[in-house]
């Protein structure tokens, strides 16, 4: 009911009785009042006059299961009616759209934890179900690619895990980070109107630096997929970084120029990646986000540098194909395809 009362005040600009609550929502005075006692407690600030009702007069950064899920139904009832409007009705649906495909995400929330890859694993061992997304203010040991740390203090980021049974090869899994690195670029793109693109294989980039990472853990069962889990960090309010990473490093509050509400960032990133994870379903590969994907690939058509184990060469880079594979041109002409799992990219003179 919290995620309901808290919609219902976003979108309201005077007041809302408390008799209107209780109408809309069927439950008692009481239940309303205890609602919103508990909001004041998470930091809502919200006003309320005798004979006038409630006001909600600023919305604190918090990421709680209420105001991540009230910020993802207000993207999705945004969508619906742009679809209705270009349909001509809301009763008549356009059989030349696409049947909207919901991930029944579920928030969970602690304000600090080891990891929240970690902590998803546990939560996917016991039987989390599909679109559980586990959330924290800060890691204590979060985690980066090929066992790097992940630097992760409290009240500036995201990081946020999201647990998937995709029924799907367990060759093709490594496909999800893609799928997810896309879906972050577009969310910046789209909803704060920042030029994102992608590094391959799915570093979010803004301005030629990095500001998202993305970790993707599988765990099997008799050779088929028991659970997958996508860990996605992203700089949000951070304005300092470390000396080592300050020239690779930017956050979305440095290149916009002004903070950032994290819950809205996690909304943007869920609602983007629901489209393309049953995009990435349907043909269990990347043959319909491949497009979008390539185009902001930041590395295509330049030249860059592959490090593969024990050797190393300069290619022309290419976009990707249906299995996420970077196609490239070397130097000699030939083509090849390289693969995420083996190697990486770098631009011949820096990051990107």
């Amino acid at each position: 009911m919290k995620t309901e009362i808290l919609s219902i005040l976003r979108q309201t600009k005077g007041y809302v009785s408390g008799q209107e609550l209780c109408e809309r929502l069927g439950v008692s005075r009481t239940a309303v009042w205890k609602c919103i006692k508990k909001l004041q407690e998470e930091g809502y600030e919200i006003e309320g006059i005798n004979r006038k009702g409630y006001r909600l007069v600023e919305i604190p950064d918090v990421m709680t299961p209420s105001e991540i899920e009230n910020c993802l139904w207000q993207k999705r009832k945004a969508e619906e009616i742009t679809d209705s409007r270009e349909s001509g009705c809301a009763e008549k649906k356009d059989p030349e759209l696409p049947d909207r495909h919901i991930l029944p995400y579920r928030v969970l929330y602690k304000d600090e934890i080891d990891s929240t890859n970690t902590w998803a694993k546990r939560e996917a061992e016991m039987g989390a179900s599909e679109g559980s997304v586990l959330v924290a203010d800060m890691q204590t040991a979060g985690k980066g690619r090929r066992g790097r740390s992940w630097s992760s203090p409290s009240g500036h980021s995201v990081y946020m895990s999201l647990i998937l049974r995709p029924d799907i090869l367990p060759e093709r899994a490594s496909m999800l980070t893609l799928v997810a690195g896309l879906s972050v670029a577009q969310a910046v793109r789209d909803d704060l109107g920042l030029d994102a693109w992608i590094k391959w294989p799915n570093d979010v980039v803004i301005s030629g630096k990095k500001i998202c990472g993305i970790l993707t853990e599988m765990s099997l069962q008799m050779e088929c997929i028991n659970y997958v889990v996508i860990g996605i960090g992203i700089n949000v309010n951070l304005k300092d970084f470390p000396e080592d990473i300050a020239d690779k490093a930017t956050s979305l509050c440095l290149e916009k120029g002004e903070n950032v509400h994290r819950a809205e960032v996690i909304a943007a990133v869920l609602h983007r990646f629901e489209k393309n994870y049953f995009r990435f379903l349907k043909h269990g590969n990347l043959t319909d986000v491949k497009d979008s994907y390539n185009e902001i690939l930041v590395n295509c058509g330049r030249k860059i540098c592959v490090l593969e184990p024990g050797n190393e060469y300069t290619a022309i880079s290419g976009g990707i194909n249906e299995k996420g594979e970077l196609l490239v041109t070397k130097d000699d002409g030939t083509k090849a395809a390289v693969y995420a799992g083996e190697v990486s990219v770098r631009g011949l003179y820096g990051y990107v």
